[in-house]
């Protein structure tokens, strides 16, 4: 193996750019998923090129922050593409089970005042299918998308991701679909939300300007407002994308990219504390 994790962990700051995981992160992960890396590579029979969890851990977190291809880690552990396909697919689940996002139904108004809800897109490759191409193309963006739903509290903690889905369905469509909120917080989306407003309590939306008119002084300034209560969930959006597999073009089959998208969300989590 040409790389390892003894070899990147002696230099902390190029771990982290590599992996997007500090080091005390890293450890806090593996400690996590050690037992059930332990059951699905037990210590039988001809011993593995990759041997350690570590290093299993490594790779997978190389991919997610790099997003380069298998044949190009294959190429650095020995292994074929095919190979490295298949150890992320064992692995990616048991990371899951651990390093993800949940519903939290202890939930309640008096535990949440304010939520913050927005809806992040990703370009995908232009699906083969006529029908998924026309689904997956979105208007807004002028290519074919998936997009994913996050809410998230004012502190940043991100409490609900909600399924992957076609750029062409709209972001009320995508909140309809989601998880319920609590009826009494605060919360707090852009104008992709409208008519949210009217069936739900405590929504917060900013002003729209009507169709050749202006806004006032004071929605003007309620928007400003707005938009700094808002921007905390924008931050979280960066904080995924810098992992550039939810930041550039998806190449994968889209069916994993919700279980992706829920472990890095899980990630930034334990990275800020939650």
């Amino acid at each position: 193996m040409h790389f390892s994790y003894n070899k990147l962990s002696q230099s902390p700051r190029i771990f982290r750019k590599l992996t997007g995981l500090s080091l005390d992160d890293f450890n806090i992960i593996l400690n996590l998923v050690s037992k059930d890396f332990d059951q699905a590579f037990p210590s039988l029979g001809r011993k593995p090129k990759i041997a350690t969890h570590e290093d299993r851990l490594v790779l997978i977190f190389l991919y997610y922050r790099c997003y380069v291809t298998h044949e190009f880690i294959g190429y650095f552990v020995g292994l074929d593409e095919t190979n490295i396909c298949r150890l992320f697919a064992r692995i990616e689940p048991l990371i899951a089970g651990h390093v993800h996002i949940k519903k939290d139904r202890t939930l309640t108004e008096e535990a949440v005042n304010t939520l913050l809800t927005d809806v992040t897109e990703q370009p995908i490759q232009r699906p083969k299918n006529k029908k998924a191409r026309k689904s997956y193309y979105s208007g807004k963006k002028k290519r074919h998308t998936q997009k994913v739903e996050i809410t998230i509290t004012t502190n940043g903690k991100i409490i609900d991701v909600s399924q992957t889905t076609a750029g062409s369905v709209h972001d009320l469509k995508i909140r309809r679909n989601g998880n319920h909120l609590p009826s009494d917080a605060k919360k707090y989306g852009d104008l992709g939300y409208q008519g949210w407003q009217k069936e739900s309590r405590n929504v917060n939306l900013p002003h729209k300007k009507t169709k050749n008119g202006t806004l006032t002084d004071q929605q003007k300034k309620e928007n400003k407002e707005h938009s700094r209560t808002r921007i905390a969930v924008e931050h979280q959006f960066s904080r995924l994308k810098k992992f550039r597999i939810l930041g550039e073009v998806y190449r994968n089959f889209r069916k994993k990219h919700n279980l992706r998208f829920n472990i890095i969300a899980g990630i930034i989590n334990l990275q800020l504390g939650f």
